[in-house]
């Protein structure tokens, strides 16, 4: 008899059907994975397996059975004895899922005192328990810290703890290491496998990273527009995938190499003992009694139609060493532009140079304004830098731009939520294009994408490169798309470079042992 199943559900947003006619199951001590991009009804559907859906859904249709109650049909003391007690749920985003005003102790606390009668030092004895089964022993004495006081993969550990903290024999699990550096997804990943094992868990595992499903999972469930569209064993839908949309979840992952860089290319870009340190200030008369070393003394040299690419952990320096290369932030060291010195040059000397030095960052609708058109947000650069051209003319360099990044000049009135997010970061590309740079700093530009999406935008940038010998310094935790960007990639670690090499030689023979770890994070399905 199955854990769970669930049988042609059925879910409506205001009337329109976002879930249609989904059914599979997920028998006890069974890893199903549901796949899919962004859209697809997947969380949804998790969702729906325990009635998790907020009120502005219309109620889900068809049949779910989970330990052999209907959970459909429950009243509220039934679902409570399911939640948390039957199944547990790990969301995707710990920060926004925990509590930002409870301690940790406090939450995990609840989650066991809803489905058992313990207080006092019984209770805190589970918490600890649990936490320590979620991989963190050292919590015992910090139990009263709070969500923002953790790193990522802590907060991510908390939220497994509170979810196994009565035993349940399903975990739903979404997108659990969707926002987490690659050595603490193999972290959360292992300490899953290892959890499922021992307490012979069923795991229902949310993703859109087929790596993740390839190594863990038993069965795929693949959804495409709200419906089911293949399912069937691991090992029988690699290796044959029936569907279309299958075979192209498979083939998309980000992959190739960049084209070579042009022999006696100029150096574009070149940094030399380039220092970004923040003070850290304390006391009533906010004395300077520390310095955080966020970019502590490095260089590079970058040539057109080059890309550099620049991996490490979150807080390695990636980010703010970017930024310093554009003067986004204050720095000590030199740097060139074109060979010239922009590192003491004043705000007003340095506007002329901007149009040279682009930045995409990460987030393609944060950085987007949701009040300017996509047409007035590529053409406001060309407004700044080029204010001779006319109102003609400037529509036609933005219409060109558009075109070149793969979308129509007729979405030029359209606004950004009326796009995808592969959409939005092409227009925060062409934003960046239409002033014809020679160097382009890109920011986790595909951090926020979908695999399809990102091998998309991997080669529409491989393109442009190609074209106008663009110079690329690409900033990314995913090493998998860097090596598909990258000429060159340099690691960082705690402001410092700890290795840098030829992208393919450093990727399969790395010699510093951080580098080894994040690349066998990285590669580990490819092993």
């Amino acid at each position: 008899m199955s854990l769970l199943s669930v049988e042609n559900l059925a879910v409506a947003f205001r009337g329109k059907r976002v879930v249609q006619g989904v059914s599979f199951h997920v028998d006890p001590g069974e890893v199903v994975a549901l796949v899919g991009e962004s859209g697809s009804g997947k969380s949804v559907t998790a969702l729906s397996c325990l009635r998790l859906l907020a009120s502005g859904g219309s109620n889900p249709e068809g049949r779910i059975t989970l330990d052999g109650t209907d959970v459909l049909s429950a009243d509220a003391a039934a679902l409570q004895k399911l939640r948390g007690g039957v199944a547990g749920m790990v969301f995707q985003e710990p920060m926004t899922s925990l509590n930002p005003l409870h301690s940790i102790g406090r939450q995990v606390g609840e989650a066991i005192t809803l489905h058992r009668s313990l207080s006092g030092p019984a209770l805190q004895a589970e918490v600890v328990a649990a936490l320590a089964r979620a991989g963190l022993p050292q919590m015992k004495d910090r139990l009263g810290a709070f969500p923002h006081e953790l790193s990522g993969g802590q907060r991510q550990r908390v939220m497994i703890a509170a979810a196994l903290a009565n035993n349940p024999a399903l975990l739903i699990a979404d997108e659990p290491t969707t926002a987490l550096d690659v050595t603490i997804q193999a972290q959360i990943l292992a300490l899953l496998a290892e959890l499922k094992s021992s307490l012979n868990m069923a795991l229902l595992l949310i993703t859109h990273d087929l790596a993740i499903v390839k190594r863990h999972a038993d069965r795929v469930v693949v959804m495409k527009d709200g419906a089911v569209v293949e399912q069937g064993p691991v090992g029988r839908i690699f290796a044959a995938p029936e569907h279309p949309y299958t075979r192209m979840l498979i083939a998309t992952e980000p992959s190739g190499r960049p084209a070579p860089v042009p022999q006696g290319a100029a150096t574009v870009l070149e940094a030399r003992d380039l220092r970004v340190h923040f003070p850290i200030r304390r006391g009533l008369l906010r004395r300077e009694v520390s310095r955080v070393r966020a970019v502590d003394g490095v260089g590079l040299g970058l040539r057109a139609g080059e890309t550099l690419g620049i991996g490490g952990e979150r807080g390695s320096g990636k980010t703010t060493r970017g930024r310093a290369l554009l003067r986004l932030v204050p720095s000590e060291g030199v740097i060139l532009l074109d060979g010239r010195p922009i590192q003491g040059l004043s705000r007003g000397q340095l506007r002329p140079l901007r149009a040279a030095m682009q930045i995409v960052f990460q987030d393609p609708y944060g950085s987007l304004s949701p009040r300017m058109s996509a047409g007035d947000i590529v053409g406001e650069g060309l407004a700044v830098h080029e204010p001779g051209l006319s109102a003609a003319a400037r529509e036609a360099r933005v219409a060109e731009a558009l075109v070149e990044v793969g979308l129509s000049a007729a979405m030029m009135p359209r606004y950004p939520h009326e796009f995808s997010g592969g959409q939005r970061q092409r227009i925060a590309i062409a934003r960046a294009l239409v002033l014809k740079p020679r160097l382009l700093v890109l920011d986790e530009p595909t951090s926020a994408l979908d695999v399809s999406v990102q091998a998309q935008v991997v080669e529409l940038l491989r393109g442009l490169q190609a074209r106008h010998g663009l110079a690329y310094l690409f900033v990314s935790h995913d090493l998998r798309v860097v090596r598909a960007m990258a000429h060159r990639i340099a690691v960082m670690k705690d402001g410092v470079i700890v290795e840098e090499g030829e992208a393919e030689a450093l990727t399969r023979h790395p010699e510093q042992p951080y580098t080894k770890t994040l690349m066998r994070a990285a590669f580990l399905h490819e092993s």
